[in-house]
């Protein structure tokens, strides 16, 4: 239990997963009171194997693995997109379903997000690139540059855990407070220094 204000508020971890068939991200978040702390983030490497049932069940043991280690109290995944590759979206949202499989198996409440409104959440824009999200969250988190040069699977789940955090309450950031429109002007300034 964390004491805000004289009042006892619950710490609480936040898993968050980019479901993928390749590379899975995985992030872990910690809540107390309004802020957020990043604990964990990284990638379930996949490509190794050749068999997409093999896959799937390298996925189950890794997420439940990870839930075992971190004890998340509540999961947030990104919901798969919508693409043209039908095979694409079938062996997507088995991935996602396996990882969900694995937090119900552990009694999670999981929450799911379109990854439009994940990058809205994170930027305020929901056209953002993932390096955008990816940025933003390294100043909101004050994560350093060592610890981001990660996948950006990585960063997609970090983004889903934080979405579901900013969907909880409202957040007090622990980085430097930037709006997404200061962020915007200071990278065009240090690209017209570059030239």
């Amino acid at each position: 239990m964390v004491t805000v204000r004289g009042k006892a508020k619950p710490e609480k971890i936040i898993m968050g997963i980019d479901p993928g068939t390749n590379l899975m991200g995985y992030a872990i978040l910690r809540m107390k009171g309004n802020k957020a702390e990043m604990l964990a983030f990284g990638v379930i490497q996949l490509k190794k194997y050749e068999s997409h049932y093999l896959r799937l069940g390298k996925i189950h043991e890794r997420v439940t693995s990870i839930i075992d280690s971190y004890h998340p109290d509540e999961v947030a995944i990104e919901a798969p997109f919508y693409g043209k590759n039908v095979q694409s979206m079938l062996k997507l949202g088995r991935a996602q379903g396996v990882a969900i499989c694995a937090a119900i198996q552990r009694d999670i409440p999981i929450s799911e997000y379109e990854p439009k409104r994940i990058k809205m959440a994170i930027t305020g824009n929901g056209a953002a690139s993932k390096e955008q999200v990816a940025a933003m969250l390294q100043r909101m988190l004050n994560i350093s540059d060592e610890i981001m040069h990660i996948q950006l699977d990585a960063t997609d789940a970090l983004a889903a855990a934080y979405c579901h955090f900013i969907q909880m309450g409202k957040p007090e950031q622990t980085g430097k407070k930037t709006t997404w429109k200061e962020y915007v002007e200071k990278l065009e300034r240090e690209n017209k220094i570059k030239k």
